[in-house]
Parts: structure tokens; C-alpha cells; sequence
């Protein structure tokens, strides 16, 4: 059997597995924020197709986060009964399951445009050709306030019977936006130093932990570089992966930070068709891997077997993290299982992302347009 199948673990949950369907925007939750009967298909779906661990799409922790209008919610107790709905579902096919906890900070504005609401961030910066929108500057109590809200969720997510929680600390959302020195010009104890811009994220780990209890599995996805000049470098990235691993966190997704422009620059690179396309931020994962005693996650662009298996024999990751195939294939991990090492049937071309926006509804248009032809 491949090293691929290997049983694994963080520090307090066990994986029957290697292979993670990265956290996916669905847009399929109501307009509350409640979980939806298409959700729970969907999330059966993947399970039953034999994925170890399903992050859930980004769900946001306070109002203030709300970021796209059918994204679910875990800001209040009305939630629990849809998300147990949904854990149950994904345990009763023999996967585990986390729920990914969300704030999009600045990213937020588009949202809030025309509402009674400006969108909030750690620093406001004035001509920012990287971000189009409106937004003010957070104070003290505003971010504690959000700290206790990530904790508020954690707690909620262990009474609807997640098995862990993921923080979304990438693609430029709220804590990517601590992180970043583009985007975090305080000159308080949140900003500054590689320390001060990671303490909203260590400060969110210890609510979480004291909430949700000490045994709670608490991961992060981590964006370790922008993607473009004059922000977050991977030197600094890395350092603090390494100490996010330090201070508790029991799995490291690795990622990109901040976005730029095109789609060069963010996770979802197009035309991923070529062994030497893949597995784009494998240098970063490797990197991170051989400085952190905790297991991490390779993600971005994985869509040959073969390659998956070498990453992990290597010892470059310990586990295999992927979007968008499971969008065309939520069945591919039984297939590989079975003896059918086929690439992964995603062209990367995003017109998933595309009939997202327009639709509302993620699905893979290449395989909509094979069943009517």
C-alpha cells in the first residue's frame, strides 16, 4: 500500500490518511449563514469519496468578517444544529472533519459597500493599488473583541462536533493582514516586529484553547509570502511558521499571503498541465518542514499521484492538500485507492471560480459541459 494510505496524526487527532480536501468556498450556506441541504450532499460526498480530513469553507467567526453573502456562519449558538447535521454525515462515511475560522478584515469591504459598516483592518492605507474598498483602522478593544469571537467559534464548533478547528491566517484575510508588513503599520503591541504582528494569532490560539479546551486540535493555514513586492517575504514567512508550531498550533497548512493582481499571483495559478506546474509552493512546505516538530500540509496545484507520494516519502510534507480536483472528482482518493493512479482531471482553468461568482454555486464547468455532451 502507498505511503499515501499510511495512517496519520497531529498531536490529537488520528487521520486514516494522508490526503486533505483544502478548505473551498461553496457558496451554497442560506443567507444566515445556516448550513443547507445541498452542503450536506456535498459534504458527504467528499467523504464518502475517501478523503482522511475535509476543512470546510471559510466561515466567519463575527459579523464584522462576513466577507460573500451565502458564506456559512459560526458567529452564533443558532448554527450548532445544521453543523452537527454535517459532522455526523462526514463521520458516519469515515472522515474527519475541521471547521475553518474566518475573518476577512479589509477584504470585508465589498460587502459592507452600501451598509451601515466599514470594513476593519490593522492599518488603513491610503492608494493602495492592491485593494479597492473602504476601511478603517481596528482599536484595542475592537481586536480583543474579535479574539474572544474566534474562541466564541472554536467552542461552537466542538458542541457541533467538528473534530478540529483551522484558522485562516492566509490570502490576505484578517490575520494574513496582521501578519503582513504591507498591510500592519502599527506602531503598537499588534505591530512591528515579526512577534507583535503574530500575537493576534497567538492570542486567538490561547482563546481558542482556554474555550474549547486544551486538547481541542487547533490548525492554521499560513500565507508565508505576499504576492507581490514590498510585502511578506518567505524568510520572514517561515519564521514565523516556525513559531505558530512553537506556540501550539498542531498542523501547518502552507499557503501565499496577501494576493496580487493576476492570478499568477495568488493560490489559484491557471494551466497547471505540466509535472514542473505543480506543487507550486513544495520550496516553502520543504523549508518549513525540516525547522517544526508539527506535521504540515502541501498545498497548490498537486495533480499527479506519483508526485503526491514522492513529496511525502521525502519527508518534504505529511500531507496532501487539495482544492480544486476534488471539485471535478470528490471520489478521486477511492480511485487512487483502488489502483487508478490517473492525474487529477482538473485543467486548473477556474471556471469553477467563475460559475461561482456568476451562479453563486461552486461546481466544475468542464464536468457540467461532459454530461451534456
Amino acid at each position: 500500500m502507498s505511503i499515501l494510505f499510511d495512517p496519520m496524526k497531529t498531536e490529537n487527532m488520528d487521520l486514516k490518511n494522508r490526503f486533505v480536501r483544502s478548505a473551498t468556498y461553496d457558496g451554497c450556506a442560506d443567507r444566515d449563514g445556516h448550513v443547507t441541504e445541498y452542503q450536506l450532499k456535498l459534504f458527504a460526498d467528499l467523504a464518502e469519496g475517501g478523503v482522511g480530513l475535509i476543512i470546510t469553507g471559510i466561515t466567519h467567526v463575527h459579523s464584522s468578517g462576513q466577507s460573500l453573502l451565502f458564506q456559512n456562519s459560526v458567529a452564533t449558538d443558532d448554527v450548532i444544529p445544521g453543523f452537527r447535521r454535517l459532522t455526523a454525515a462526514v463521520h458516519d462515511r469515515g472522515a474527519k472533519i475541521a471547521l475553518q475560522l474566518f475573518h476577512g478584515g479589509r477584504e470585508s469591504a465589498k460587502f459592507f459597500a452600501n451598509k451601515d459598516f466599514q470594513a476593519i483592518t490593522p492599518s488603513v492605507l491610503p492608494d493602495d493599488p492592491y485593494f479597492d474598498g473602504e476601511s478603517r483602522q481596528m482599536n484595542e478593544d475592537e481586536i480583543w473583541e474579535i479574539i474572544d469571537a474566534y474562541g466564541d467559534a472554536a467552542k461552537r464548533a466542538k458542541k457541533a462536533g467538528f473534530d478540529a478547528v483551522q484558522l485562516h491566517g492566509a490570502h490576505g484575510y484578517l490575520p494574513s493582514q496582521f501578519l503582513s508588513p504591507y498591510t500592519n503599520r502599527r506602531e503598537d503591541q499588534w505591530g512591528g516586529v515579526l512577534q507583535n504582528r503574530l500575537r493576534f494569532h497567538q492570542e486567538i490560539y490561547k482563546n481558542i484553547k482556554a474555550k474549547a479546551g486544551k486538547d481541542y486540535p487547533v490548525l492554521i493555514k499560513i500565507g508565508v509570502q505576499d504576492g507581490f513586492p514590498g510585502g511578506l517575504e518567505s524568510k520572514e514567512g517561515k519564521v514565523a511558521a516556525k513559531l505558530l508550531a512553537q506556540w501550539g498550533y498542531e498542523a501547518l497548512e502552507i499557503s501565499l499571503g496577501l494576493r496580487g493582481r493576476s492570478y499568477k499571483e495568488t493560490e489559484f495559478r491557471t494551466n497547471v498541465n505540466h509535472l514542473d506546474q505543480e506543487a507550486y509552493y513544495r520550496h516553502w512546505c520543504k523549508a518549513i518542514k525540516s525547522e517544526v516538530d508539527v506535521p504540515t500540509m502541501i498545498v497548490g496545484g498537486l495533480r499527479t499521484y506519483d508526485l503526491m507520494e514522492e513529496v511525502i516519502q521525502k519527508g518534504e510534507a505529511d500531507f496532501i492538500s487539495l482544492c480544486r480536483p476534488f471539485i471535478r472528482e470528490p471520489d478521486i482518493v477511492n480511485q487512487w485507492e483502488k489502483g487508478n493512479r490517473h492525474r487529477a482531471t482538473c485543467i486548473s482553468c477556474n471556471k469553477c471560480l467563475e460559475a461561482l461568482r456568476e451562479d453563486g454555486r461552486l461546481e466544475c464547468v468542464q464536468a457540467k459541459m461532459d454530461k451534456s455532451s
